[in-house]
């Protein structure tokens, strides 16, 4: 990757989601952000919770989001690399999005060395091992059995049921705080069990609607990326410095 290009990191859109009456302009100004940064960017990882649901049946998709699909498109097809992580909002994402958008999928964490620095890089949900409600909850969601079992019931029926489920979330409640307690934070608590056994330059997360970024460890950073609902921001690294930027709103 030349080194004037740029990589961008962006989390917890949640497009469509039913608690949020500016859907249509917060997907007008993603798509054109995504527009815009194509001009520099060497690769882009969506870090999950872009769609607030997404199931894909096996003839069938989510209705909308067509800008955004139509700019990640335009994206892979000029050879920029886009990385889509499921979140715990869009964690039915099979073959549809790798094969029509040509994103390369990561349903686990992703260890990958970019400009020379290592990064360790995920969603963020099902990393604190105290969270047992959510871990049980995504054993579930990750049955393939289950999975099957749902994808016989209608799209009418499981849509209405996810977004009556959205409207009952924390992003419903807007109960999160800005304020980050890197003690009490399960994730940066992962993060240093994993300093344990391997060198990371740059731990990158989604998933806790905060910005966030810390030393951690003797010489490593971590960054939580916010999301497109209050902060409206993202992440970038030139290969000497990683930012936290924000959309001018």
């Amino acid at each position: 990757m030349p080194n004037q290009k740029k990589i961008y990191f962006v989390s917890d859109v949640h497009l469509g989601a039913p608690a949020l009456n500016d859907n249509k302009s917060r997907e007008l100004l993603f798509a054109r952000w995504l527009g815009e940064i194509s001009g520099d960017a060497a690769a882009i990882f969506l870090m999950g919770d872009i769609f607030d649901y997404w199931f894909e049946y096996r003839t069938v998709v989510p209705r909308g989001f067509t800008r955004v699909l139509g700019k990640i498109s335009e994206c892979t097809d000029q050879g920029i690399p886009v990385h889509f992580f499921t979140g715990n909002h869009d964690i039915w994402v099979f073959d549809y999005l790798p094969s029509e958008t040509g994103v390369i999928l990561h349903n686990e964490p992703f260890r990958t060395e970019l400009f020379g620095k290592k990064f360790y890089l995920a969603h963020g949900d099902g990393l604190d091992e105290r969270d047992k409600g959510y871990l049980l909850l995504k054993k579930i969601f990750t049955s393939k059995t289950l999975q099957w079992l749902f994808s016989k019931v209608h799209p009418d029926i499981t849509i209405a049921l996810a977004h009556k489920w959205s409207k009952q979330s924390r992003l419903a409640k807007m109960t999160e705080s800005h304020d980050f307690n890197a003690e009490e934070e399960g994730i940066y608590k992962f993060a240093l069990s994993v300093l344990q056994n391997e060198d990371v330059d740059y731990f990158v997360f989604g998933h806790r609607h905060r910005m966030a970024e810390l030393s951690i460890g003797e010489k490593s950073r971590f960054f939580l990326l916010g999301d497109w609902i209050r902060t409206f921001s993202y992440g970038v690294f030139d290969g000497k410095k990683f930012e936290l930027k924000k959309i001018p709103q």
